[in-house]
């Protein structure tokens, strides 16, 4: 009964932006914040850019370093994933998708992923349903509803400013949370079932 009351959540967000500071990197954190005033979580922030260098000449994950391993496993070990990537060419960036190349296709089954996405016009908005849902629809994860999109001028020294923003990403979030708690008390029985074993 404590476990189902007190386990945390692991909940991983993946930013697909190439630099830092990072918008993408913002949005998934501020994602990542309204999720853990929530729920009780393990609240943890994966910056592709970062490993950029480490991964850009992998063509198998048995060639990654342990970094980018760690970081690998965090994401498919997670309860629930936060994903948000830059728009880059009408699509998330290339880094991103090399990322998730490495992750064990049955990794994300039933998984909670939220969608975020920032650009610089409201022009790629669609681009969350077009590209992100179709890639998370191949890992048989559960994408929830409602996408965040942010533009450049939502944003002021990289912490989210547009009100109706902030409103949508509380909304995704509060719409997000039966499925979340869904997962905690999935895996609480799990955890349960392993200690009673």
């Amino acid at each position: 009964m404590n476990a189902k009351m007190t386990l945390p959540l692991r909940v991983v967000a993946v930013s697909g932006g190439l630099q830092r500071p990072s918008k993408s990197a913002a949005l998934a954190e501020h994602l990542l914040d309204l999720i853990a005033e929530e729920v009780l979580c393990e609240p943890r922030l994966v910056e592709v850019g970062q490993l950029a260098p480490q991964l850009a000449g992998a063509v198998w994950r048995s060639q990654l370093p342990d970094t980018v391993e760690r970081e690998l496993a965090a994401v498919e070990q997670a309860d629930v994933l936060v994903v948000a990537t830059p728009v880059f060419r009408g699509s998330y960036t290339g880094l991103f998708k090399h990322f998730f190349d490495f992750i064990d296709q049955d990794a994300l089954i039933d998984k909670p992923v939220l969608l975020a996405a920032t650009g610089g016009s409201e022009r790629h908005a669609l681009m969350i349903d077009h590209q992100l849902r179709p890639l998370f629809s191949f890992f048989q994860a559960r994408t929830l509803p409602l996408g965040v999109y942010a533009t450049d001028k939502d944003f002021v020294d990289y912490r989210l400013q547009n009100g109706a923003l902030i409103q949508r990403a509380r909304l995704a979030v509060q719409r997000a949370l039966p499925l979340v708690e869904l997962t905690r008390h999935t895996r609480s029985a799990n955890v349960e079932e392993v200690v009673a074993a």
